[in-house]
């Protein structure tokens, strides 16, 4: 079963996770209909990283009446009980993915769109160095890299059209 992170205080979190309905109620969350089907669809998605409008479309194509306000209304309860993180990408719409706790970085594709997530713990280490050698003590951070794919046969790269 999975865990999502609903809180944490400082650099060093304290992490309380939801796992059941239960949870999502100790959240200060009523586990509704709505709120279980977004939940659930984060949880067993491919995708990581849904905007509203393809939560709304998945949601449309299942024959599920919800309309998007209801979706925007869940998206931003989650993300105020730290279910899910927002995240602004270069395209400029919202995108949200659910916070497991574990930290990331992003690399976006400026062709595509398609994001990746890595971690790398040279460049944690580097941050934070870089913050100490000029007197600050970093207490959360945002890495995204925007870069063009290089690989020949991307299978996310839009094709030419003709």
């Amino acid at each position: 079963m999975k865990r999502y992170m609903i809180a944490e205080t400082g650099i060093f979190p304290e992490v309380i996770l939801v796992t059941n309905v239960h949870d999502l109620k100790t959240s200060g969350l009523k586990a509704t209909g709505p709120r279980l089907r977004i939940l659930k669809l984060f949880e067993n998605s491919k995708v990581r990283h849904l905007s509203a409008e393809d939560i709304y479309r998945i949601l449309i194509n299942e024959g599920l009446d919800m309309g998007l306000a209801t979706v925007y209304r869940v998206l931003t309860q989650f993300e105020q009980a730290g279910i899910l993180q927002r995240h602004h990408f270069e395209s400029g719409k919202a995108v949200f993915e659910l916070n497991e706790g574990s930290h990331h970085d992003h690399l976006v594709c400026i062709q595509c769109g398609r994001v990746e997530e890595f971690y790398d713990a040279e460049i944690e280490k580097r941050q934070v160095r870089v913050a100490t050698e000029r007197g600050f003590a970093i207490r959360e951070h945002s890495l995204q890299l925007y870069a063009e794919c290089t690989k020949a046969n991307c299978p996310h790269k839009p094709r030419a059209k003709g």
